[in-house]
């Protein structure tokens, strides 16, 4: 993650004969860290949010998903209410009544 992290700041770092603060500058940098990391952790959140609706749609379930996600059934259900309804889960056919 420290990789991803660091191939994901800009470049702006002040050369040290600029005289830049030492304290300043560890400061500045792991601000920086969190502002990349954030973006990350929501572009993988989308993501996520993404990947659920397709395997809803596919007919997986909570308990699929959720797994999928080492998270419980439940876990699932509540980050994604409403996810799976009637017409995301494979129906099976219901027997019509035979005519006289």
């Amino acid at each position: 993650m420290d990789e991803l992290t660091r191939r994901l700041m800009p470049d702006t770092v002040p050369s040290p004969d600029e005289g830049a603060d030492a304290t300043g500058e560890a400061r500045r940098r792991a601000l920086e860290s969190l502002h990349v990391l954030a973006g990350v952790k929501q572009a993988v959140r989308r993501l996520e949010d993404q990947a659920a609706h397709a395997a809803a749609a596919s007919g997986a379930g909570y308990p699929e998903i959720g797994q999928a996600l080492n998270m419980s059934r439940q876990g699932a259900r509540r980050r994604w209410p409403g996810l799976i309804t009637n017409s995301t889960c494979p129906r099976t056919p219901q027997p019509t009544p035979r005519s006289l």
